[in-house]
């Protein structure tokens, strides 16, 4: 029997998908007994997961073994590595897949962040992620940086399923959708079968929260602490409000009608950092239809304990979040300025994962070939 709190969530409408993956996560049958349990219908990995997975007992030791006897470079092992698991994944949510049509099952694995200002580069990479793991329910990860844009049109429009990651600012979230549309387009005009394409545009919550408050804490004034912990949930609001927009112009109508399926707004970073908040503050707080919620373990168990559920929290608040907005420049805080700052810091701490992870691959490696 599924948990009764996260099936509440699931019957509004939310997609529940873990931020977490490793291979005995995998093989063990806890993954599958997630998804009977807490209504898991989904998975994003990233670096940080995957050099922690690593680390963490001897799931991996035989293949290390494989490709330090073959002199597998560092970067192509990291390939290697991650693939298998995203791979073997799919297989795990293929019933989830095929039960919802595409919808769910899916497994997340992003280019190398490196790539994030190459917009070739990073075309390239999601062809060879794409080939590699050569299953339906695998998603490329693609920043929205200005250069990732173009990137995530011309990967849909080879028929790649995009998970679009790191976006902070409705602007930028407008031009995701934007580079979305026009990637079905494309993939129209060249034959593809829109059906089979999907997407999802994560848009980052809690670090909104970390930023503001921090400068709401130098401000130090009761109207600036009234306003701590407000500014994450809603420009999420706002978000979801542009995804109403946008998905019901006639541009979207015509690739509906073709058979394209909207691209879900995800909500991601949905993990507390504040003691003081709520732990299941933003996935109670964005409860609303046709969205993904990628929980870390932690939120999931939160949610699954004690995550009570009110409904709806969305489409009845845009007047509320604009209004935090609005009161947060009125103090002085740059909406322009933090969401700017969270993408460098985004894209820094990507690069620290990264390095992160090829310094625990070479480390493996290393071991292993000490012992051939």
């Amino acid at each position: 029997m599924a948990n009764e709190n996260t099936q509440a969530l699931s019957d509004l409408g939310v997609s529940i998908w873990l931020d977490d993956l490793s291979r005995s996560l995998i093989g063990g049958g806890d993954l599958e007994k997630l998804v009977s349990d807490k209504n898991v219908v989904g998975v994003t990995t990233n670096p940080t997961i995957f050099a922690t997975a690593l680390s963490d007992g001897s799931a991996y030791n035989d293949q290390v073994a494989e490709l330090a006897k073959a002199g597998t470079s560092v970067d192509d092992a990291v390939f290697e590595i991650t693939t298998r698991d995203v791979h073997n994944a799919c297989d795990v949510l293929r019933p989830v897949y095929d039960a919802t049509d595409g919808l769910d099952g899916r497994v997340s694995i992003e280019v190398d962040p490196r790539l994030a200002r190459d917009t070739d580069g990073t075309v390239e990479m999601a062809k060879r992620l794409w080939a590699k793991v050569d299953q339906p329910n695998v998603m490329i990860k693609i920043p929205a940086t200005e250069e990732g844009l173009p990137a995530i049109t011309a990967a849909l429009a080879e028929g790649i399923s995009i998970n679009v990651t790191l976006i902070f600012s409705l602007e930028r979230y407008r031009g995701v959708m934007n580079a979305f549309l026009a990637g079905l387009e494309q993939a129209k005009q060249a034959g593809k079968d829109l059906s089979k394409i999907r997407s999802v545009a994560s848009f980052f919550v809690s670090r909104v929260d970390s930023e503001v408050d921090k400068r709401l804490d130098a401000i130090g004034s009761d109207e600036a602490k009234a306003l701590k912990g407000k500014a994450g949930v809603a420009n999420a609001r706002l978000a979801y409000q542009a995804f109403e927009e946008v998905f019901s112009t006639p541009r979207w109508k015509t690739l509906a009608d073709e058979g394209a399926h909207t691209q879900r707004p995800l909500w991601a970073s949905t993990g507390v950092k504040d003691p003081a908040y709520p732990d299941t503050m933003y996935v109670v707080d964005l409860a609303v239809k046709d969205t993904v919620n990628t929980m870390p373990p932690k939120t999931l168990d939160a949610l699954a304990d004690h995550g009570a559920l009110s409904g709806d929290q969305v489409t009845g608040n845009y007047a509320d979040a604009a209004g935090v907005l609005d009161a947060l420049d009125k103090l002085g805080v740059s909406y322009a300025d933090v969401v700017e700052v969270l993408e460098t810091e985004g894209l820094q701490k990507f690069d620290k994962s990264w390095d992160e992870l090829l310094g625990s691959v070479k480390g493996e490696l290393e071991k292993a070939g000490a012992t051939l």
